[in-house]
C-alpha cells in the first residue's frame, strides 16, 4: 500500500490490511506465517522552517500482530513467535535535513525516517518494524542441545555417538574447576 504525500494531504488515509505471506521480503531472520494484520492511519503534518519553507513529513500511527517463524540458533528447527505491536511513526522528505551544519540532535528526532520521492510504502514500514521487534537469539527451548558438531545431528532427537575431539590445550587449566566448584 502506497501513501503519497498529494493523496494525504487531501484527507488522511484509515486502512486496515491483510497482507498474505510473501507480501513482503523479511529475508532470511523471519518467514511470515500466516497473514500480517496491519491497521491505523496515515497524515500529512507541515513542518514550518522559516517564512517560506515548509516540509511534508508523514506520520503513520497503528497497529500490527501475527505469526512468524525463525530458525532456532542452536538447532536451527523453525520457532514460532507472535508478533504485534503499536507505531507512531514519523518520516520527512529525504535529503530535508541535507545541508545543515553539524549540530545536536533531540531524542525525538532520532525517531525521524525518510521517505524517497512523493510516497511511503507502508509494506516497508512494516519490514522495519516486525524485525525491530523479532528476538536478536531465538531457541527453540532453554535447554535446546543443538546439532553435533561432528556429524551434525539435532541432539534434542537422537542421542549422538561421535566421541569428544581432544580437548584444546589451552583449556586444560579450567579442567578440573567443575569439581572443584560441585564440592
Amino acid at each position: 500500500m502506497e501513501f503519497t504525500v498529494s493523496d494525504l494531504e487531501k484527507e488522511p488515509v484509515e486502512f486496515d490490511v491483510q497482507l498474505a505471506p510473501g507480501g513482503i521480503d523479511f529475508g532470511e531472520e523471519a518467514e511470515q506465517e500466516g497473514p500480517l494484520a496491519a491497521s491505523g492511519r496515515a497524515e500529512v503534518i507541515h513542518e514550518h522552517r522559516g517564512p517560506r519553507e515548509i516540509v511534508a513529513d508523514i506520520r503513520l500511527k497503528g497497529s500490527y500482530a501475527g505469526n512468524f517463524s525463525s530458525p532456532c540458533a542452536r538447532c536451527l528447527e523453525p520457532v514460532t513467535i507472535p508478533v504485534s505491536a503499536d507505531y507512531d511513526l514519523i518520516f520527512r522528505p529525504l535529503g530535508a535535513d541535507a545541508g545543515s551544519s553539524e549540530r545536536s540532535i533531540s531524542a525525538q528526532e532520532t525517531e525521524i525516517g525518510y521517505y524517497q520521492g512523493d510516497s511511503l510504502l507502508l509494506e516497508d514500514v512494516l519490514r522495519e518494524q516486525v524485525l525491530l521487534s523479532l528476538p536478536a537469539r531465538t531457541l527453540c527451548k532453554p535447554d535446546c542441545k543443538g546439532l553435533c558438531p561432528r556429524c551434525g545431528k539435532n541432539r534434542n532427537l537422537e542421542a549422538c555417538t561421535c566421541e569428544e575431539g581432544p580437548s584444546d590445550p589451552r583449556w586444560e587449566a579450567l579442567s578440573g574447576l567443575r569439581s572443584r566448584i560441585k564440592s
